[in-house]
C-alpha cells in the first residue's frame, strides 16, 4: 500500500510517498481503509524533530494520529460486526518492515477496537475525522469552563478547527464571543460563525482591544488555543477572578502565567486539567458526531490535500494560512 513517510526530521519536503506492507490486525485491533486523515499542528512539530522527550519516534515513520474510513479486517477478540462499518478513530502504533510505526497518512491504518466511533448516517467521513480530536476536546473544554449565559468568552486561534467549533458552542451556551485570530480570512469566518467581536492578534494592542470590547472588565473566560506570547496577551484580557483554559500551543509553546494571575484571582486550567484520563471521551466523541450530523455544529474544513501532497498540507499549517481543519483525502469519502 502507499503511505507517506517522514524519511528524516526536517521541513515539509521530508514527507514522501512509499510502498509499505499493509498492517495486520492483532488482538483487539482492526484495519481501516482510510478515506481521510487528520493533519495536526503537532504532526508538523514532530516532523521537525520536536518532542523527543515525549514521543519515541525514529525515522522513517508514517505520521498521522486519526483517520476515518471503513473497517476491512478485525483481529482476534474483536466483534466482527465492525466489518464494513464507517468509523473514525485514533491510529494505533502499528509496525511496518523494520519495526517503524505507521500512522494515518496511509491507504490503510491500524486502530484499536476500543477507540472506534461509528460515523452516523448523513455525516461525511472528512467531517468525521475533522472532529476526531477537535470535537471531543471542544466539548471537554465547554464542560470544564462552565460558561454561563451573558459571559464574555475570548477564544484565541479562533480560525482553526477547534476554535471554529468553540465559537459555535459558546454562542449556543448564550455567551458572547471575542474571536482572536490572524488575518482577515479567519476573522471573517469567525464572524460568520457568530463571534460578536473579532480582533487580529497580529496587530499591536490586540489584547487591550479585546479587553475594551467587554467594557474594560475583561473576559470572564479565555479559551486559549494559541499559547506562547499570544496566550500571555490573552491573560491580560482576562477579567479578575476569571477562568483561563490554556490547551493549545499553535504559537510554539503553552502560555506561561505570571505571578499577577494569582493576585487577580484568575483560575488557570492547563492541558492536563482538561484532558482528564477519567473523562468519558467516547461519549464526547459520539456527541460531537451527532451534533454535526444533525446540522447543529458546522465542521469547517478549510483545505484538503491528496496523499502525495502531505508536505503541502504541513506547509499550509506552518505558514498560518490554513483555515479550519486540514485533511489528507486518500480513499473514497463515502
Amino acid at each position: 500500500m502507499r503511505a507517506v513517510q517522514a524519511v528524516e526530521f526536517g521541513g515539509p519536503e521530508v514527507l514522501t510517498v512509499h510502498e509499505v506492507p499493509e498492517p495486520v490486525a492483532g488482538p483487539g485491533e482492526v484495519v481501516v481503509e482510510v478515506a481521510a486523515a487528520d493533519v495536526m499542528f503537532l504532526d508538523t512539530r514532530l516532523r521537525g524533530g520536536w518532542g523527543g522527550d515525549y514521543f519515541q519516534l525514529d525515522t522513517p515513520y508514517v505520521p498521522g494520529g486519526a483517520v476515518a474510513g471503513v473497517v476491512t479486517a478485525v483481529g482476534p477478540e474483536v466483534d466482527p460486526s465492525w466489518l464494513g462499518k464507517r468509523v473514525t478513530t485514533a491510529t494505533a502504533a502499528s509496525k511496518i518492515g523494520g519495526g517503524k510505526p505507521i500512522g494515518g497518512y496511509a491507504e490503510k491504518a491500524l486502530a484499536k477496537a476500543a477507540t472506534l466511533t461509528a460515523v452516523p448516517d448523513g455525516l461525511g467521513l472528512p467531517q468525521a475525522v475533522a472532529l476526531a480530536h477537535d470535537g471531543q476536546m471542544a466539548l471537554a473544554l465547554m464542560e470544564r469552563a462552565a460558561i454561563q449565559p451573558g459571559e464574555w468568552v475570548l477564544i484565541t486561534a479562533a480560525g482553526g478547527g477547534l476554535g471554529t467549533l468553540l465559537i459555535q458552542l459558546v454562542r449556543a451556551a448564550g455567551a458572547r464571543v471575542i474571536a482572536a485570530a490572524r488575518g482577515q480570512a479567519k476573522l471573517a469566518l469567525a464572524q460568520r460563525l457568530g463571534a460578536d467581536v473579532v480582533v487580529d492578534y497580529s496587530e499591536p494592542g490586540w489584547s487591550a482591544a479585546a479587553r475594551a470590547a467587554t467594557g474594560g472588565a475583561g473576559a470572564h473566560v479565555v479559551l486559549d488555543g494559541a499559547g506562547g506570547a499570544l496566550g500571555e496577551g490573552a491573560l491580560v484580557a482576562t477579567a479578575d477572578r476569571g477562568r483561563f483554559l490554556g490547551y493549545g500551543m499553535s504559537a510554539g509553546e503553552f502560555a506561561a502565567p505570571d505571578a499577577a494571575v494569582a493576585e487577580r484571582g484568575i483560575t488557570v486550567y492547563g492541558l492536563m486539567d482538561v484532558t482528564d484520563p477519567d473523562a468519558d471521551w467516547h461519549r464526547l466523541a459520539e456527541r460531537s458526531l451527532a451534533e454535526a450530523a444533525a446540522g447543529r455544529l458546522e465542521v469547517v474544513i478549510g483545505q484538503t490535500f491528496p496523499l502525495d501532497e502531505a508536505g503541502s498540507a504541513h506547509a499550509a499549517i506552518e505558514s498560518r494560512s490554513a483555515v479550519g481543519r486540514t485533511l489528507l483525502t486518500i480513499g473514497s469519502a463515502v
